[in-house]
């Protein structure tokens, strides 16, 4: 039995039928030459085989019929890695459509908690040699970097390495660095002037975005079609772009490849509620993650994650003053973050997102204003290509989860030298998630224009 931190718990307690509270993933590779028909199904029965998974994804629930349950972790000992690890096909003629549709089933159901929190699919029957893996983790065992960072350890930048392990499975120990130096009195010491400190840093930050104008508030922003109640099912859309294109954007402007990313996505969502007549007048506000975790925590589980509210100015028509204020948002939320330690740094973004903890009440998400309108993740992947016994990596497009209030979620990856977007909407409040990639094509290509690329 394991103690389970509150900030992994709550995604437990917040979850129901409607608001499924697991991340996943959707890997895209294309197979090796030469490789024969069964070249999936002899990896998957070698990973079954094997077996040697690790301790992180033995944890369950202790009891996943009351609250007291959902405060421990228990050890699965006796671990079913069939149920787990699963063989799919899709039908004729493989296209990333129907790819893209079954994702979306898988996505919208919730994980059994009797079991431990996470199931990988492998997916055959895709066109031009290729196929794919889609995995889903629950929240409360690792958050969205860390399971990307687990996916990266099962890579190889060498494509005629095989046997090679999956993320659940056990691997040779190694020696960490050793992290939180000292004494345990000087630790906890640290952690009570941590503690001591924050009320005056809140106070400090708040008075600050106050004064700058262009770092939102929690709820101040306008409420749109994406701030309503939500069902269960899903939909999933996906979508790559080199990661030049963003480049040269944020060189020509004098810009992060992060804020092209964020005008971008404002582009789309401002031309997506043209569509719809839906734009609000004030502009729309996104909760950026950051992540607190080092490289060689990812093991751990757990979330370490901290949030920045970004202005994305859709009430601007041009695209270039979008872009600049949208720069000029995000430089101002990082200073707040300025000089704090990791520990301040979360608790100050708790102030920014807690205000969804009451959207599980009836009539919350419908009649008041949202904390943010949605949230916008970026989260560094392989940096070069990479490959499973053999299969090189093509795409990897991150499912991420929508909650009342929060119809619509756009996360994307780093992958070699592209930039993979993932978007999950609500299946009912969100229609036509699938255009949202045209407008994204669209809002890149005016960026490009407005940045005098030709």
């Amino acid at each position: 039995m394991q103690l389970m931190p509150i900030t992994d718990s709550m995604f437990l307690l917040m979850e129901s039928r409607e608001h499924p509270m697991h991340v996943g993933g959707l890997q895209l590779f294309t197979k090796p030459d030469g490789a024969g028909d069964d070249y999936v199904e002899s990896i998957y029965r070698d990973l079954i085989e094997r077996a040697e998974v690790a301790r992180l994804f033995r944890k369950r629930p202790m009891s996943p019929v009351n609250t007291l349950g959902q405060a421990f972790w228990a050890e699965d000992t006796e671990l079913d890695i069939s149920y787990h690890v699963r063989r799919s096909a899709l039908p004729t003629p493989g296209r990333i459509r129907e790819l893209l549709e079954l994702t979306s089933r898988w996505h919208g159901t919730l994980l059994d908690r009797h079991r431990p929190l996470w199931e990988t699919h492998f997916v055959e029957g895709l066109s031009d040699n290729r196929f794919a893996i889609y995995t889903k983790v629950h929240h409360a065992l690792l958050d969205g970097v860390s399971a990307l960072r687990l996916m990266q350890n099962a890579l190889s930048d060498d494509p005629s390495a095989r046997d090679m392990r999956a993320p659940w499975e056990l691997r040779p120990g190694k020696k960490r660095p050793k992290t939180g130096g000292g004494s345990l009195l000087q630790r906890v010491t640290g952690l009570a002037g941590d503690f001591a400190g924050f009320g005056p840093t809140a106070v400090r930050a708040l008075t600050e975005a106050a004064r700058e104008h262009s770092v939102p508030l929690p709820m101040q922003a306008p409420r749109t079609m994406f701030n309503v109640s939500i069902g269960g099912a899903r939909r999933f859309a996906a979508q790559s772009w080199p990661i030049e294109s963003f480049r040269r954007i944020g060189k020509a402007t004098n810009t992060t490849v992060n804020d092209v990313v964020l005008a971008t996505c404002s582009g789309a969502l401002r031309d997506y509620l043209i569509e719809h007549r839906a734009l609000p007048d004030a502009s729309l506000t996104a909760m950026v993650p950051v992540s607190l975790r080092s490289s060689e925590a990812a093991a751990d589980g757990g979330n370490a994650i901290g949030a920045i509210l970004c202005d994305l100015a859709t009430n601007e028509q041009d695209p270039a003053r979008r872009l600049a204020r949208i720069a000029a948002s995000m430089s101002g939320g990082k200073k707040l973050f300025a000089g704090l330690s990791p520990l301040q740094i979360l608790l100050l973004s708790a102030l920014n997102v807690s205000p969804l903890g009451l959207s599980p009440i009836p009539g919350v998400a419908d009649h008041t204003r949202p904390a943010f309108n949605l949230v916008i993740s970026n989260v560094p992947g392989p940096k070069g290509p990479t490959y499973f016994n053999g299969a090189r990596l093509d795409g990897v497009y991150p499912a991420s989860i929508c909650l009342d209030g929060q119809a619509v979620n756009i996360t994307l990856t780093s992958n070699n030298d592209m930039l993979d977007f993932g978007i999950t909407g609500c299946r009912n409040s969100v229609p036509h998630l699938q255009r949202m990639l045209l407008h994204l094509d669209t809002a890149l290509s005016e960026l490009t224009a407005a940045a005098g690329i030709s």
